[in-house]
């Protein structure tokens, strides 16, 4: 676990917490204000959780949407999990993605993350 990223959070990175889980901005965000939440507990995938911990996560969504809702007014989100190398999971600890969609980010937005989504900062 000690090279896992996500077990590693400086506490300046969290921006919002409670007993399981934690959330911070993503460092490669594909929009203003893209968030991930996480277990505190190193987990891999969504399918490992605790129903606890899969409760913990849901509760910081809502908490995470009025805290973009607040200081950056999107206009629609995106809610998603990568599982697994084949999923698109990099980082092998268990993170939701919430994505603050705002109007004109993409030419037509019907089909949601079906559709590439710009990035703001390259992935690596």
């Amino acid at each position: 676990m000690s090279k896992c990223p996500f077990c590693n959070l400086k506490a300046e990175q969290k921006v919002i917490e409670n007993d399981l889980a934690i959330g911070f901005y993503d460092l490669y965000p594909v929009q203003k204000g893209h968030l991930l939440i996480i277990p505190k507990r190193h987990v891999a995938t969504y399918f490992e959780a605790t129903e606890e911990e899969v409760k913990a996560i849901h509760q910081l969504l809502h908490k995470g949407k009025e805290l973009i809702d607040q200081e950056y007014d999107p206009d629609g989100y995106n809610i998603g999990v990568n599982i697994g190398e084949y999923g698109g999971q990099t980082v092998m600890h268990l993170h939701v993605h919430l994505i603050p969609r705002y109007k004109g980010d993409i030419g037509d937005p019907r089909g949601g993350i079906r559709k590439a989504i710009p990035n703001l900062v390259q992935y690596p």
